[in-house]
């Protein structure tokens, strides 16, 4: 239910959920089943989301993070022969970036070869990353900043080209579309996340989606223990075959839902989450059409103080499906990223920088830094750090919340507007 609003008192966040009784209403329903592990709720979300996406394979995790890890863990398995990802391989990623896109290749041992940013669209620079190619580039692993999508014509000619892998962080791009097809379909794997602050939410939540089937099988190991056995939560012999197989050094006929062919994680989600997102999933066009209405609107407001503001680009080819509003001040702006959020923040609105902004800057970075390839100065990454913000756009900001946000940016800019 939402809360009176109250301007100047009532806080207006970045980003939020928006929900009623279904999900209420579905997650007691798994309460009172007593099936609380993955069961009926997430085989539903997944069968509905593949529709959703046109996409033939959905493995839900607890995290949008935890399918970042995933997703990268499967392409080392050795289903894939000489392709496997191995420690010391090459892939190519960005410094403007939530940590945990990058952190599965150095967990797994592969070296970051990061590319520099541009500022109109917050993701890798796509004109600099052939020069960043090498023998040992394997892996192109990089998100689509706050729902802009990267530069899909020129990486998936790159991909192609060189034959390397691609894994699409999605988590905060659900819904949007280049040329027509929705973004998780470009990559060999693509990541979500359910976190409130996203399109829809599971509370916590996340899904790794594929076309290939074999890479879904490596998926499904490494989420469920490491484990041979693709049998679903609950269910047995889905083989036929339980007691009659052999492999490594076991003897034959052990139990092949205990037998191990990777080094995995449990890293599932429950039932209580998928039936959360279920309910979600219905309302996702609504939640995105508020979305678009809400860019929209900011758009049209900062293009009037241009002068002032690096706007995202807008491509024909891009159907947006924003999770926020970017905008990075310019060097010759007489106010800084800092005093104008600082002030947003006083007048209860919500902000947040571009994530980590150059990730390379920050303390668990630097003291690795002597063991990552940076191709090129990130220059452009320094300006995001320091010059980059986002405005929220989430469904919960209605036309009263969003005018209050235009008149306060307005009581700000005025100082420095002159008629």
């Amino acid at each position: 239910m939402k809360t009176k609003f109250v301007p100047g008192e009532t806080y207006i966040p970045v980003s939020g959920k928006v929900f009623d009784k279904e999900e209420i209403n579905n997650a007691i329903k798994v309460a009172k089943d007593g099936w609380w592990t993955e069961g009926e709720f997430s085989l539903k979300f997944e069968e509905e989301f593949k529709k959703y996406l046109g996409i033939k394979h959905v493995s839900l995790v607890n995290s949008g993070s935890s399918a970042n890890l995933v997703a990268l863990a499967a392409l080392t398995s050795d289903l894939f022969g000489e392709k496997r990802l191995r420690a010391g391989d090459e892939f190519i990623t960005t410094p403007v970036s939530f940590p945990t896109t990058v952190n599965p290749g150095i967990q797994y041992g592969l070296k970051p070869v990061f590319v520099d940013a541009e500022l109109n669209t917050l993701n890798i620079d796509s004109k600099k990353i052939e020069a960043a190619i090498t023998k040992k580039t394997r892996l192109i692993m990089i998100a689509h900043t706050l729902g802009t999508p990267f530069d899909l014509s020129e990486i998936m000619r790159l991909v192609k080209k060189y034959d390397l892998w691609l894994i699409e962080d999605c988590c905060d791009a659900l819904g949007s579309k280049y040329d027509g097809k929705n973004l998780g379909t470009f990559g060999h794997i693509a990541t979500f996340s359910f976190y409130p602050a996203h399109h829809m939410t599971m509370g916590e939540g996340g899904a790794i989606v594929t076309n290939d089937s074999l890479i879904h099988k490596s998926i499904r190991r490494f989420r469920d223990w490491g484990r041979d056995c693709w049998c679903p939560t609950g269910k047995d012999d889905t083989c036929k075959n339980r007691f009659k197989w052999q492999l490594g050094e076991l003897p034959y006929g052990y139990d092949h839902k205990y037998i191990y062919s990777e080094v995995g994680y449990n890293l599932k989600l429950t039932d209580f989450q998928a039936a959360i997102g279920l309910a979600q999933l219905k309302k996702l066009p609504k939640f995105i059409k508020k979305r678009q209405e809400n860019y929209k609107t900011l758009y049209t407001f900062f293009k009037k103080y241009e002068k002032y503001f690096i706007l995202m680009e807008d491509d024909k080819k891009v159907e947006l499906s924003p999770f926020g509003f970017p905008l990075v001040v310019k060097e010759n702006a007489p106010f800084t990223r800092n005093e104008l959020t600082e002030y947003l923040e006083k007048n209860k609105i919500g902000t947040r920088n571009v994530f980590a902004g150059n990730l390379l800057r920050h303390p668990g970075y630097v003291k690795l830094r002597d063991d990552f390839k940076i191709v090129n100065r990130f220059e452009q990454s320094d300006v995001v750090m320091n010059n980059a913000f986002w405005l929220g756009v989430w469904p919960g900001i209605d036309k009263e919340r969003m005018d209050y946000i235009k008149n306060i940016l307005k009581e700000f800019l005025s100082t420095f507007v002159k008629n």
